[in-house]
C-alpha cells in the first residue's frame, strides 16, 4: 500500500512539471509574435497614424522625360478632299441602278440609267443642226460655181459662206451638248448612263427606282469617297485647346477594335468652338488600312511635341480607388497621407507614369495597397 501511494506521488509530480514546461513554451511563442499594426485615423481623412511604419517600405519617385498627352474621343470621318458628288446634268426619271450605298466602285463603273426628254431634246436639235450644216455646204459650192461664172455676186458669195459658217457651229454646239448630257452621237437614244468620275465607297445614296433626277440641282445621286485616308473628329475642351497643335501625332484606337493601334497627324484645329458644349474640332488625318468605317467611334491620345520631366513610381504604389488614383506619402511622426494623382501610361519594369501630383524625388508607399487593406480593417 505504501508503495502505491509513492507510485501516485510521483507520477503528479511528473505531471506538474510537463504543465508548467508547456505553460512556458506557450509564453514564449507569444512573446516572439510581432503585435499587431495599430491604425490611428486623424481628423483628415486622408491621413492614417500606424505603429509599426517600417512594415510599408517606401521608394523614391524616379524622373521620366515624356511629351504632354491629351485623351479625346471622336468619329471617323471621310476625307472632304477625296469626297466626290456623282452628278447628272440631265434631268429624268430613274429606269436603272446598277449600285448600293455601301457599294466599292471602280471609275467608269456603270451606277444607274436615266430616261431624260433632255436628252431627247439635245439629240432632236443635233440632228437639225446636221441637216441645216449639210444644206449650208451644198449652197457655198454652188454659189462658188456660179461665182467663177459669173452669175452671181461676191456678196452672194460671202452671203453662202457665212451660213455655212454659222451652220458648222451649231453641229459643234449641239454636238457638245450632247456631250455634256451623257449622251453618245453615235448611238441616239433617251437614256443616259451615269458612271463612278472615281474609285471608293458609295457613302450616300439619294436615288431609287423610279425616282426622279433632279440634274445639277441637289441632292445628288450618289456621293462617292475615297477611304484610304479618312479623318478623325474629335471634340476638345477649350480649357484643353493649348495643348493640341498642328503638326503634332496622335494614337487612334478603334471602340471596335482596342487591341489596333493607328497614328496620325493633326492637320487643323477647329477655329469655331461649339457655344452650348465649349468644344473645338481637332482634326486627325489617318491612313486606312480597311478597318476604319465612316461613323466609327474612336479614343485619341495627343502627344505634345516638347518633352517635359514627369515622376513614375512602382506600379504597385499606385492605388485605383472610386475611379480614381492614389499613392501614400510619408507624413511624419508614423502618419502616411493619401494623396491624389493623374496616371498616365505604363511604363518598362512595372513602372508607372504620374502625369500630375507629383514631382520626382518625392517618396510613396511602395505597396499601397497592402497599407489600404490595413487602414480598412
Amino acid at each position: 500500500m505504501r508503495h502505491s501511494r509513492l507510485e501516485t506521488a510521483a507520477l503528479l509530480f511528473t505531471l506538474g512539471l510537463f504543465v508548467a514546461a508547456c505553460g512556458q513554451t506557450k509564453g514564449d511563442a507569444k512573446a516572439e509574435t510581432p503585435p499587431p499594426t495599430k491604425v490611428e485615423h486623424e481628423e483628415d481623412v486622408n491621413v492614417v497614424r500606424v505603429d509599426h511604419p517600417e512594415q510599408f517600405p517606401l521608394a523614391a519617385t524616379i524622373e521620366h522625360a515624356a511629351t504632354s498627352q491629351l485623351t479625346a474621343t471622336g468619329t471617323v470621318n471621310p476625307d472632304i478632299s477625296r469626297t466626290v458628288p456623282v452628278i447628272s446634268i440631265a434631268t429624268g426619271r430613274v429606269v436603272e441602278i446598277h449600285a448600293r450605298l455601301g457599294d466599292t466602285v471602280k471609275k467608269g463603273q456603270l451606277l444607274l440609267r436615266v430616261q431624260s426628254a433632255d436628252l431627247s431634246t439635245a439629240f432632236s436639235d443635233y440632228r437639225k443642226a446636221v441637216a441645216d450644216e449639210r444644206l449650208a455646204r451644198t449652197q457655198l459650192e454652188r454659189s462658188r460655181l456660179l461665182y467663177d461664172k459669173g452669175a452671181v455676186s461676191l456678196n452672194d458669195l460671202q452671203v453662202s459662206q457665212d451660213a455655212a459658217d454659222k451652220a458648222r457651229v451649231d453641229v459643234e454646239n449641239t454636238t457638245e451638248r450632247l456631250r455634256v448630257l451623257g449622251g453618245d452621237i453615235d448611238h441616239p437614244a433617251a437614256i443616259v448612263e451615269i458612271r463612278a468620275p472615281v474609285s471608293g465607297v458609295i457613302t450616300d445614296q439619294q436615288v431609287t427606282n423610279a425616282s426622279g433626277v433632279a440634274g445639277l440641282s441637289s441632292p445628288n445621286p450618289f456621293t462617292i469617297s475615297d477611304l484610304s485616308n479618312v479623318w478623325i473628329l474629335c471634340d476638345v475642351y477649350e480649357n484643353d485647346l493649348a495643348k493640341v497643335h498642328v503638326g503634332e501625332t496622335a494614337e487612334i484606337r478603334l471602340n471596335a477594335y482596342p487591341d489596333k493601334l493607328f497614328t496620325g497627324r493633326i492637320n487643323n484645329v477647329g477655329p469655331i468652338l461649339d457655344p452650348s458644349l465649349r468644344t473645338a474640332k481637332v482634326r486627325i488625318e489617318v491612313r486606312n488600312p480597311g478597318l476604319m468605317r465612316v461613323g466609327m467611334f474612336v479614343t485619341a491620345r495627343i502627344h505634345g511635341q516638347k518633352k517635359e520631366a514627369r515622376a513614375s513610381v512602382p506600379a504597385s504604389a499606385v492605388l485605383h480607388l472610386h475611379d480614381r488614383d492614389w499613392v501614400y506619402i510619408p507624413a511624419g511622426d508614423k502618419k502616411f497621407r493619401r494623396v491624389e494623382v493623374v496616371a498616365g501610361s505604363s511604363l518598362p519594369n512595372n513602372m508607372q507614369e504620374i502625369v500630375s501630383g507629383m514631382q520626382p524625388g518625392q517618396q510613396v508607399v511602395s505597396n499601397a495597397l497592402v497599407l489600404q487593406n490595413t487602414v480598412e480593417q
